[in-house]
């Protein structure tokens, strides 16, 4: 058996059906492993950047370990945008990347790079394999590691190390099992059912948590708190939950940033939500993570629990005294669902003739273009509830939040952590791959789409039956809210695109381009209809406006300001 016969057979033992990635020549035994092996189906990307989150994908919906490759020096180079997602999401990935021959190394030979040192920060294990006498342990530290830690294994091979024969009675990888999650210890649970014992609470719910959904519902329950979800933790919390008030951040609403400001008690429950400015001051903070390096890295904390959410909270709630008072809970959750209907207003089609609507259309929709918001709404209403939706970062992602509800068995991915663009349509192949009968939903900003664009045509190719919803507004939407709300004129955002419907069709997918509102809904149920890979280019309007949760006077007149100079400079002269 040949070293990069081990490698494949091993990961094809342990699950891995995919591997994705470029060829090359630094690859050329691995590839040729997987098609003589036949139990991995190669998946040929047209940018390594876009294997990399496709398999950031695939682990975070399978929790098996993902895999992708890339030849040496460039084409690993470009893997590493998506490892980075990977990291930053707690994937386990496992990165196999070509080197140059052997001999050559250290030589600056054409196209090398130090891989040890290049993937130095995005993984948890990074070596390169030298000899075949360092198989089975290095692959085996590779994957264990990938798991363990939640991240990154990069694991370099040389081109001539690959044909290499191992030595006879080579054993074969055995990969560790999983670690067994555990409560937090006794002295931690029995602080914080002190520390709950009055006051207000609210339930600031993320990632960690999804696994315990059960508990986080008693726990909402005996304490009547309302409870804020990270976006993350809306694809398992959202459904059938009367205690959720949605987001809180930029793409939050005020029910959710009240809830937080007024509370007593904050509980802070498998999250690591970034935003500094967004926590309240001066409330009794208690965190949950299993992770002992998330504890109070963004606000104060007044009690850590260390441990599992399940286990932990299986020890907790029993302990806990039900509450009668429910007033907080109440005002919380009144306060979301008149938010919720106000911001269902904007999907009627009549909107912008209504007195209101004829006010705010001469800011925000003068040219009376479709709104985002009702291709959200439409997506939602017509999608399956077992649908796997990912979104571009920016804008995509604030109509998704708002208005795509995650019931059913519905599933959400996308670059939350690190905040990448061009993330949504390779994690929406990484999704399809996984299972070509479930339905996979890209809410696509035309700016992260054109970004990776040659790669619809892997959808084409694998016979992936992605639906591509592209938020086709000529702008970098939320780098012009950014800058308005700043005080400061829309400058750089404008993209000059071209007709993206028929683009993809020229590559082979089934689209349709819409321009008119009223043809909306016709067009999404046809696209959903439709078999196959589609495109579906919504032209929407680029002025649209998503207020924050919290507006600041401050950004209202920068609004204001830039609106002004931006009217001024359009003049003709």
């Amino acid at each position: 058996m040949k070293v990069a016969e081990l490698i494949v057979g091993a990961l094809a033992e342990h699950g891995v059906r995919q591997v994705w990635g470029v060829v090359g020549d630094a690859l050329n035994s691995l590839t040729d492993a997987i098609r003589a092996d036949g139990r991995i189906e190669w998946i040929g990307v047209r940018h390594e950047e876009a294997a990399a989150f496709a398999v950031s994908a695939q682990a975070q919906l399978s929790g098996t370990v993902g895999v992708c490759m890339g030849t040496v020096g460039p084409g690993s180079i470009h893997l590493l945008n998506g490892l980075y997602d990977a990291k930053k999401s707690h994937a386990p990935v496992l990165a196999i990347c070509g080197q140059v021959p052997s001999g050559e190394i250290g030589t600056d030979f054409f196209q090398e790079v130090d891989n040890d040192i290049l993937f130095a920060d995005v993984s948890v294990f990074a070596h390169t394999l030298m000899s075949p006498s360092q198989l089975p342990h290095l692959l085996e530290q590779a994957v264990n590691a990938a798991y363990a830690l939640r991240g990154v294994a990069v694991l370099t091979l040389p081109g001539d190390v690959g044909e290499l024969d191992l030595p006879r009675h080579t054993p074969l990888p055995s990969f560790a099992p999983r670690s067994v999650p555990a409560a937090a210890p006794e002295d931690q649970l029995s602080a914080a059912v002190q520390a709950l014992d009055t006051g207000d609470v609210t339930l600031l719910v993320g990632h960690g948590a999804l696994g315990a959904r059960e508990q986080v519902l008693a726990l909402a329950d005996i304490l009547g708190a309302p409870m804020v979800l990270t976006l993350k933790a809306k694809e398992g919390l959202e459904r059938d939950n009367p205690f959720q008030v949605g987001q809180s951040g930029l793409i939050g609403n005020p029910a959710a940033a009240k809830a937080m400001d007024s509370c007593d008690v904050l509980v802070v429950l498998g999250s690591d939500f970034p935003y500094r400015d967004w926590y309240p001051s001066g409330k009794t903070v208690i965190q949950l993570d299993a992770r002992g390096e998330h504890i109070g890295r963004r606000t104060p904390v007044s009690h850590a629990l260390v441990g599992d959410a399940t286990a932990t909270l299986c020890a907790l709630v029993p302990r806990l005294t039900r509450r009668e008072e429910r007033s907080h809970l109440e005002r919380a959750t009144k306060a979301f669902r008149e938010w919720h209907e106000r911001q269902q207003s904007l999907l009627n089609p009549d909107h912008d003739d209504t007195l209101v609507g004829k006010v705010r259309a001469v800011f925000d929709n003068p040219s009376e273009g479709i709104r985002p918001e009702a291709v959200a709404a439409a997506v939602d209403r017509i999608a399956p509830d077992s649908t796997i939706f990912t979104a571009d970062t920016g804008m995509s992602t604030a109509w998704l939040a708002r208005y795509v509800a995650m019931r059913g068995t519905r599933r959400l991915v996308g670059s939350f952590n690190l905040g990448s663009m061009a993330d949504a349509l390779p994690m929406a192949l990484g999704a399809q791959a996984l299972d070509r009968d479930r339905t996979v939903v890209s809410f696509s900003g035309d700016g992260g789409l054109m970004m990776l664009l040659g790669d619809l045509r892997t959808a084409v190719s694998y016979r992936l039956p992605v639906k591509i919803i592209v938020f086709d507004n000529g702008r970098l939407g939320m780098v012009k809210l950014e800058q308005e709300q700043g005080g400061l004129p829309e400058f750089g955002t404008e993209l000059d695109n071209p007709d993206l419907s028929a683009v993809a069709t020229a590559m082979g997918l089934t689209s349709r381009r819409v321009t008119e509102p009223d043809r909306l809904d016709e067009a999404v149920d046809w696209a959903f209809a439709t078999a196959g890979p589609v495109l579906l280019d919504v032209v929407t309007n680029p002025d649209e406006v998503a207020v924050p949760p919290k507006p600041t006077l401050a950004q209202g007149w920068g609004f204001a300001i830039a609106k002004s100079r931006e009217s001024l400079e359009s003049r003709p002269g």
